[in-house]
Order: structure tokens, then C-alpha cells, then sequence
């Protein structure tokens, strides 16, 4: 049973605020000389829209296609070398104006997060998990030599965003509003180097279920011939340098094999990563009888550590009604498994789709193609479905997870 109360940033979250970045702001004031480290909610201006920057809201969110539809603010904030950050803004969402030769648009010198807000069952607004997401924005900034930032200086304005936008956020228990920070270099010069100027914003909107289909099963195409990441590389960051090369992979996949999604494999034992944009997981019986929940590790670098994936292993380790391991396994494994009759359930995990079951992988093996039917939605008890229930419920409100969401007034 899930309980204990919910992180809050309600009312009190504008005392609260003022008392911990004069704290902070006080702490920079003793160097006056330096750039300004972060942005501060304590300075945050809210400019509302009105009039024709005003856009009409969705009203059936059930078909809502994902990432299609913004709401009416967005928050915008810059940074330079010699001047730190300048003071936060929220305002009516509108085009940016950047140089032709910024350097996020020569060098792809840019990341991005992805977080969910729900309303819930009694109508309060959360934010799910907000603090994981601004400790990977942050490390990924770091690795893309972007400008650091206060994460939760930038959670207290996403939530002062979510109040201004708050009749955006659906009153449904299937859709969502999503959140998209965004930081790129927007320095006018050419040359591979670190960008002397930046850019972050926050835009945000209602979505409805990730898939059409909705909880369906998913194929996959899995061909090694094809690879996300790579040891050393950025794999496990969020950067848009990872996503513009699968788009033609999953194009192909999609038009000549009917497959929504890449099972991403490395390395010459076909060694599982990712599905798509999510996490893998498999149940299965292991070799020693033991039922057990699997996904891949994260020592590699291959494997963007996703806050859904996260939660799941949390929630399946307090269960403890399976055995829990995050360790690599292979193709050839999978095949095993299910050759055995081992293999019990697949399914992706992620911030969009939650948790997204597999029916079929495709796989390119000795030089042709073979379908392999995975038997997720047959297995029963349904463990898949019991995490998805459970995570949907702390979205919603129905259950509440200590620390897991950021409640918004």
C-alpha cells in the first residue's frame, strides 16, 4: 500500500522560495565580481497573455496526438559567460529569435527533459518525480559543456508555470500535460568549442496517450546492424544528437516490417539496450527457476537512466515478489527464454508511454528477417500491468509515494 503525503509546492512555495534563494543569492553576493550562477524563483516575472496570444484549448484530450498542441506561457531565461544568467520570465508563448549561427544549430549543442504533470482524481495537480529529471538535465548540461543551473530554483518556476497554465492540464485519468525544459548554446560563432551563450525555456502542453493504439502490445525491430550508443559516448545522456539518427531506422522498420519501435542491440552478442525512447525490461524465469524482473545496467554508458525505469525497480524491490536485477542480457538469451517457454513478459518503460508492452520482435538473424511473437499480454499474473497500475495511480492521485511528486496549488 502506497502512502505518507506527497512533496509540496503550494502557497507556501513563494515563502518558501524568497527564504532559500536569499540564502543562495546571499551566498554569490560574496564574490560580486562573478557571473551569476543560477536564476532565482525570487525574480521571476510573469508576463500573462491576453488577447490573441490567448489559444484554445482541446477539448476531447482521449485523441489528443502527443506533442502537437502548446499552452499559452513558457518560461525563458539566458545565460552568458560574462554575465551568468539573466532573471526568469514566464510569457506568452511565442517564436525565438537566434542567430543563423548559434551553435546548437551547427554542433547540436542542446539537451532536453521530459516530465509529466497530472490532475488528479481530487483535482490537485502533481508533478511526477521533477527532482530526478533536473539531476539528469543537469549532468547532461555538464557533458555538453552548457551552463550549470539551481534544480530547484528551475522546479519552484516549472510549478509557477503549471499555476498560470493550470486549466491546460486535462481533467482526464488518460491523458497529461508534458513538459519539455530545454537548454541550447546559442553563441553566434562558428567552431567546435563551448558555447559563450545559452538559452533555456520550458514549453509545455496537454497530450494524450503516446501510442494511438493506446496499452497494446508493440513489435520491434531488432538488426544490430543499426546502434544507438556506444561505450564512452553519450548514450546516457538526453541530448537531441541521440534521437535525429533512428528516425530513418524507424521509418524503414515501420514501412517494411510493421513495427512500431527499434529494440536497440550492441556489439556482436547482440547485447539488449533500449526500445524506441524507453527502457527494457523482461520477466522471465531464470535458469535457476527464479521468476525475475530484468534491465539492462547503466555502468556502460549505453542506457539513459529514465525516472519511469527507476520507479519501476523501486516499486518491484519493495514488492520483493520477484527478483530484481538490472544486468546485461543478449538476443540470444531472449531467444533462449522464449524457445524455453522462460520468457513471461517485455515491455518499454518511459516517461511518454509509461509502460508500453511487446508482442513481437523482428529480428535480423543469420542474413533474414524472423518473427518472434512474445507472450507479455498472455502471461498471467499480469506484472506488467500491476506496475503500470501502481505508477498511474501516484500520477493520479489515487495513490500517494513519499517524495515522488511535487504538488502544485
Amino acid at each position: 500500500m502506497l502512502s505518507v503525503v506527497s512533496r509540496r509546492f503550494v502557497s507556501n512555495s513563494r515563502t518558501l522560495g524568497k527564504a532559500a534563494t536569499s540564502r543562495k543569492r546571499e551566498e554569490e553576493k560574496k564574490d560580486a565580481a562573478s557571473p551569476q550562477k543560477s536564476f532565482y524563483y525570487d525574480d521571476l516575472e510573469v508576463i500573462r497573455a491576453k488577447g490573441t496570444q490567448l489559444h484554445q484549448k482541446p477539448t476531447d484530450y482521449n485523441n489528443l496526438a502527443f506533442g502537437h498542441v502548446f499552452s499559452d506561457h513558457f518560461v525563458n531565461v539566458d545565460w552568458t559567460v560574462d554575465d551568468g544568467w539573466t532573471k526568469p520570465k514566464i510569457e506568452p508563448l511565442r517564436e525565438l529569435s537566434i542567430h543563423p549561427g548559434a551553435k546548437v544549430l551547427h554542433y547540436a549543442a542542446e539537451l532536453f527533459e521530459g516530465l509529466k504533470a497530472y490532475r488528479g482524481v481530487d483535482g490537485r495537480i502533481r508533478m511526477f518525480r521533477p527532482d530526478m529529471n533536473m539531476e539528469r538535465m543537469r549532468r547532461t548540461a555538464a557533458r555538453a559543456s552548457l551552463p550549470d543551473f539551481d534544480a530547484e530554483e528551475l522546479i519552484k518556476i516549472m510549478v509557477e508555470m503549471l499555476r498560470v497554465d493550470k486549466e491546460w492540464v486535462p481533467n482526464s485519468d488518460t491523458a497529461s500535460y508534458y513538459i519539455r525544459p530545454t537548454l541550447i548554446g546559442t553563441d553566434p560563432t562558428l567552431g567546435v568549442a563551448t558555447s559563450l551563450a545559452a538559452k533555456l525555456f520550458v514549453i509545455g502542453g496537454p497530450v494524450g496517450p503516446y501510442y494511438a493504439t493506446g496499452f497494446k502490445p508493440v513489435s520491434l525491430l531488432a538488426d544490430s546492424r543499426f546502434v544507438r550508443a556506444f561505450p564512452g559516448g553519450v548514450g546516457a545522456y538526453k541530448m537531441g544528437c541521440n534521437y535525429a539518427p533512428t528516425i530513418a531506422i524507424n521509418k524503414n522498420a515501420a514501412r517494411e516490417h510493421g513495427c512500431q519501435q527499434i529494440m536497440w542491440l550492441y556489439g556482436g552478442d547482440e547485447e539488449v539496450t533500449e526500445v524506441g525512447t524507453m527502457n527494457i525490461f523482461v520477466l522471465w524465469k531464470n535458469e535457476q527457476g527464479d521468476l525475475e524482473l530484468v534491465t539492462p545496467p547503466l555502468d556502460l554508458g549505453l542506457i539513459l537512466p529514465g525516472v519511469t525505469r527507476q520507479s519501476l525497480l523501486d516499486l518491484s524491490r519493495e514488492w520483493n515478489e520477484v527478483k530484481v536485477t538490472e544486468k546485461s542480457f543478449t538476443m540470444g538469451e531472449v531467444r533462449k527464454a522464449l524457445k524455453e517457454g522462460r520468457l513471461c513478459q517485455m515491455f518499454g518503460a518511459g516517461t511518454a508511454a509509461v509502460v508500453s508492452p511487446v508482442g513481437e520482435i523482428v529480428h535480423h538473424h543469420n542474413g533474414k528477417f524472423e518473427r518472434l511473437k512474445i507472450p507479455t499480454m498472455d502471461y498471467k499474473p499480469n506484472y506488467m500491468q500491476k506496475l503500470y497500475d501502481a505508477i498511474t495511480d501516484i500520477h493520479y492521485g489515487r495513490a500517494v509515494k513519499e517524495g515522488w511528486t511535487v504538488e502544485v496549488d
